[in-house]
């Protein structure tokens, strides 16, 4: 089983640093992966649509309506936190596959802060979620995760821009090759033309 603590430790054994016990305790390494490691997180996760934290969800339209540009709204999902949005459905067609767009020939969705804006009756989403046990991380994410923070806190904890530069072209290297993996995993999308524009006219 891998907890933060455990991918916070290979990125501090990455850089030559000191490992932690708990995230809590009163050490500089601590501190520093406590500042950092969220936004690392987020930041790998919306870097690639990772198959293990992909989620999907109907989304409950809400009483209030856009003042203008669309008439319908949904509130993005929060169990988990949706980073970013991969496909939209209104039920029988799916955009990017069906290139689908609104009766004014734009987009057939926009997202607005923590709103998905749209005149579809129907919001169905495909979502990277803010999944936060690493027990349901993939293998390569782990490793992309502990090298884009290895390289985040490398400086303030060795030092070393050398030593900086050589982490970000390592996460560079392992992100391209988990996206690689990732992306070849499953049946692929076949992407076809759409009527979405001639049915809604």
């Amino acid at each position: 089983m891998t907890s933060v603590v455990d991918i916070a430790n290979f990125a501090l054994i990455s850089i030559g640093a000191t490992q932690i016990t708990a995230l809590d305790e009163n050490s500089k390494p601590a501190r520093v992966i406590n500042q950092k490691y969220a936004s690392v997180r987020d930041t790998v996760f919306r870097a690639h649509p990772w198959n293990c934290l992909i989620k999907r969800v109907e989304l409950a339209q809400e009483t209030e309506a856009p003042a203008f540009g669309y008439s319908k709204q949904y509130a993005l999902p929060t169990d988990p936190y949706c980073l970013r949005v991969l496909e939209f459905s209104n039920g029988s067609l799916n955009y990017p596959r069906d290139n689908m767009f609104n009766n004014t020939g734009g987009p057939v969705f926009v997202i607005e802060g923590r709103k998905l804006v749209t005149d579809e009756g129907t919001a169905k989403i495909k979502y990277i979620g803010r999944v936060t046990d690493p027990n349901e991380y993939d293998a390569n994410l782990i490793d992309v995760l502990a090298a884009r923070l290895a390289y985040e806190i490398c400086y303030t904890l060795a030092g070393s821009t050398s030593l900086e530069n050589q982490k970000f072209a390592l996460y560079n290297q392992k992100l391209s090759e988990a996206r690689f993996v990732d992306g070849t995993e499953g049946a692929p999308d076949r992407i076809e033309a759409s009527d979405f524009i001639q049915a809604r006219m």
